[in-house]
């Protein structure tokens, strides 16, 4: 029910907003094609669509990564529990061996 709300409310916001634009005009140029006098409506329209058919197949291609958890071996522990001793101390000037 609720979605089915948002969507009225989001086609009533697009359809006060095609009326607001209706009469503004533009010309459009794809370097060997123009179109003159096309409502801004349609431009913005043929924007988003052209947007959406561009992430398709980044959604439908994608790798999914599983996620491992993070529980360090043995071997790690023993390093994540260093002494102030442990740690060496660079004398350079620039913090390079």
């Amino acid at each position: 029910m609720i979605r089915l709300i948002s969507i009225i409310i989001v086609f009533a916001i697009f359809l006060c907003f095609i009326m607001f634009n209706l009469p503004n005009k533009c010309d459009i140029s794809f370097g060997f094609v123009s179109f003159k006098d096309v409502p801004v409506f349609l431009s913005a329209l043929f924007s988003f669509v052209f947007g959406m058919i561009v992430t398709i197949p980044m959604i439908l291609f994608r790798k999914k990564n599983k996620k491992l958890p993070l529980e360090p071996g043995p071997s790690k522990k023993a390093e994540l529990k260093a002494t102030p001793n442990d740690i060496k101390k660079d004398d350079s000037p620039y913090g390079i061996d």
